[in-house]
């Protein structure tokens, strides 16, 4: 097989969340087990980062890999999913992983993978696991894919843990309360080992203590560690200043951040509460390589679809969010952002809770409903009729490349064009721009 076939062996041939939904979701950690004792655990082979949340953790691990990379520490990024390239799951310091490398995985462990009947999810997480052991990485940041407790990345034990912003996503899979979304998240807490919360929740704060007293595991709210305030932002850069509030690794910082969303003021303290405990176990970042990196996180690691600039006649920005702490995010920064008139190209999965959503869509926009090419993707006839509801008023396209050209064409240059409500949708604007 070359490549282009294994990537179609994988997609075809395995239970695939993006495709399939929650039926792709295995309850249970045997796969993945069977999988890497097979591989001869690589799990084990490396120290690793473990980050959960709802919103706000794959922007974390990308800050994180930046900044580890930049002390010159050999570091390995396992995030999902991807957008362009199923190879963007698995880097080291932001190389992704060689083609090469993942016909030969798959093609030495056909039988393995047609014997254990894994999801399209635990081979990744295997075969990440199994490069990272490889090529000897001195530090792998992990990001979960869905949950925390029954992830498929929960079998390793990390030297700390991260959990990001928790809200309502997935609920038919974690359930219907933000403490039963936390029970799950709080799954990545390991015994004596030092658990950072980015930000403290007072409904749920109780759901990471209790859980970090019964393993013995420090625990560590961040946002009572690192106050954010916000200087300026531009073009390229949002420029912050991060004052430690208790702990004190670093004096005052002066960050420019090339990650422009604003919910990156949230994250922001996790990563830097995370950074200090890296340094008191005995990795050495020294101010300068934390400034560095945290500027140059798109470069260093190739991370895309966070608050993205597409083009500047007329401003084109896309996003990921796609939940509804994740779409207050984005109307915040539309709101922050100068323009004539608003176009927004929104496409939603079918399992998305759209009422949560709607009602937050500015109502003066115009809309260009639209459907990813995915079987889970809501049609965009269904989604026009229902964002009607809400006084939302639009044309349904068949395509997303449909929807974003036709905005461009009807853009005047000093308006802002919007892309976003699914991941999916990103992943078929991005190329459309380069």
């Amino acid at each position: 097989m070359n490549y282009i076939e294994v990537i179609d062996y994988l997609y075809g041939r395995l239970p695939m969340f993006t495709r399939d939904g929650s039926s792709a979701f295995k309850k249970d950690l045997t796969n993945i087990r069977a999988l890497c004792a097979a591989l001869e655990n690589p799990e084990k082979a490396f120290k690793a980062v473990h980050i959960a949340g709802t919103n706000g953790k794959g922007s974390s691990s990308h800050m994180l890999a930046a900044v580890l990379q930049t002390a010159g520490y050999r570091t390995g990024l396992y995030t999902s999913p991807h957008l362009l390239d199923f190879r963007e799951r698995i880097k080291i310091n932001g190389v992704l992983i060689p083609q090469a490398y993942v016909i030969d995985f798959v093609k030495n462990n056909q039988s393995l993978i047609e014997t254990i009947q894994p999801s399209f999810f635990e081979v990744t997480v295997a075969m990440a696991f199994r490069y990272f052991a490889d090529m000897h990485v001195d530090i792998a940041v992990i990001e979960t894919g869905l949950g925390g407790r029954l992830d498929s990345t929960n079998i390793i034990s990390p030297i700390v843990t991260l959990i990001t912003n928790i809200g309502y996503d997935h609920m038919n899979m974690l359930g219907n309360s933000l403490a039963e979304i936390a029970y799950e998240k709080a799954g990545i807490i390991k015994s004596h080992t030092p658990i950072v919360i980015s930000e403290r929740q007072q409904a749920i704060e109780h759901v990471f203590i209790n859980r970090a007293q019964e393993l013995v595991a420090p625990i560590f709210f961040a946002s009572d560690e690192w106050k954010i305030d916000e200087i300026a932002v531009d073009t390229e850069f949002q420029y912050l200043k991060a004052i430690p509030e208790k702990e004190k690794p670093f004096e005052t910082l002066e960050l420019c951040l090339d990650l422009k969303g604003s919910y990156q003021q949230k994250n922001l303290p996790g990563v830097l509460s995370t950074i200090r405990i890296l340094k008191e176990i005995g990795f050495t970042v020294s101010e300068n390589e934390l400034v560095d990196g945290l500027e140059g996180v798109q470069k260093l690691t190739g991370l895309m679809g966070r608050w993205q600039r597409l083009s500047a006649q007329p401003l084109t920005i896309c996003d990921t969010g796609h939940n509804e702490d994740g779409w207050k995010e984005v109307i915040k920064n539309i709101t922050r952002t100068p323009f004539e008139k608003l176009h927004m190209v929104i496409g939603v999965m079918r399992d998305k809770d759209l009422e949560h959503m709607l009602t937050l869509l500015p109502k003066e926009a115009n809309f260009y409903f639209c459907s990813p090419a995915f079987q889970r993707a809501l049609p965009a006839i269904d989604l026009q009729s229902q964002a009607a509801n809400y006084g939302l008023v639009g044309e349904a396209y068949d395509s997303v490349q449909h929807a974003v050209e036709t905005a461009g064409q009807i853009a005047s240059k000093e308006d802002l064009i919007f892309i976003g409500g699914s991941t999916f949708v990103v992943a078929e604007a991005l190329p459309l721009f380069q």
